[in-house]
């Protein structure tokens, strides 16, 4: 009798899903004791926008049922919240409810206690591993990324390995270095012994090459749903414990830690894998944008079958106008 070695369809696929709703007064509250003064910028991670709310949850996890039907378990990460989902999720996807589950911060911070609460995204990200029946291949998604056209599970895992969506870039040491230099310059030539360098998208990027070995480039990565393989970033925390608890101990951003995406694709890399494939996503930031700016995205969208995700960072700071047209878009690809 033989065997045969499984396909990438037939390989369990989580999707986990980091959510905080800001405009809970409990959670703010919490935030703001911790704070200690009100003139954080926005990259400390501090500022209210990283913590609000216009609903896209909602179309995050109605996203991957309708256009991704073989996710196995959708994981919601959050701080003792409820997005509310139940009733849509039977309403649209009958039967699929019992496979979406709230995961508190308790759970995946169990044995490191001390460092909750926590505000901080990067922190949060280095912890979803530990979430109890979790897929060995999980798909990482911020609740303010969609998809919008259907996809196969190849998309994600090929050859039962994550597809890193991203670029090779030069290494980010030049900025590390003036960041340094800043510092001294701060700290002790003009007195501002408290100063510390803003929190970095690329940096916590490069840190966690760095970390692995890379002094020339590093690979980064894009606003999209991240693949991860669950064992390999778990043998390496294993491994490396104190590491992982000292780049947790940062209740907001810092640009000491390292991003958990970057060191899970670092990971990969290093182990030969070379499932390297574009971006795919249409990003969206629509404060202060002119006229048309939502209607170019959707479009842009809607005539390029290349783009199958969709991020839009900070709808709470656009207009209501412009929330409506992108809702009222997404609404119709869903079927809702």
């Amino acid at each position: 009798m033989t065997g045969s070695k499984p396909s990438d369809a037939d390989i369990p696929i989580d999707v986990v899903i980091a959510w905080v709703d800001g405009s809970d007064p409990k959670l703010a509250e919490k935030r703001n004791r911790y704070i200690g003064r009100s003139d954080l910028p926005v990259s400390s991670g501090a500022h209210s926008t990283r913590f609000a709310s216009s609903n896209e949850i909602r179309y995050c996890v109605l996203s991957v049922l309708r256009f991704a039907p073989f996710v196995r378990n959708i994981f919601i990460v959050t701080d003792g919240q409820d997005p509310g989902l139940h009733d849509d999720v039977e309403r649209y996807f009958p039967g699929r409810s019992g496979s979406v589950r709230i995961v508190d911060h308790q759970e995946i911070f169990r044995e490191y206690e001390e460092c909750l609460p926590t505000f901080n995204s990067i922190t949060i990200a280095h912890m979803i591993w530990r979430i109890k029946g979790l897929a060995d291949n999980f798909v990482y998604f911020n609740d303010d990324t969609f998809l919008v056209r259907s996809i196969t599970s190849e998309e994600w895992f090929t050859g039962g390995r994550p597809v890193l969506r991203g670029r090779w870039v030069p290494s980010a040491g030049p900025r590390a270095l003036w960041n340094r230099i800043r510092t001294a310059f701060n700290r002790h030539i003009a007195g501002r012994h408290d100063f510390e360098p803003r929190a970095s998208f690329h940096l916590g990027q490069w840190n966690a090459a760095a970390l692995l070995g890379f002094r020339y480039r590093y690979f980064t990565n894009s606003h999209t749903p991240h693949p991860v393989n669950r064992k390999a970033v778990g043998d390496f925390f294993t491994k490396n414990e104190p590491l992982l608890r000292e780049n947790i101990s940062y209740r907001f951003r810092d640009h000491r830690q390292f991003t958990f995406i970057s060191l899970s694709n670092h990971l990969q890399l290093l182990s030969g894998n070379r499932n390297i494939a574009p971006p795919a996503v249409a990003y969206l930031k629509p404060e202060n944008r002119g006229p048309g700016y939502i209607e170019s995205k959707i479009d842009l969208c809607e005539r390029d079958p290349r783009i199958i995700f969709m991020c839009a960072q900070s709808l709470d700071r656009c207009e209501e106008e412009e929330r409506k047209k992108l809702f009222s878009w997404l609404d119709g690809i869903l079927g809702l």
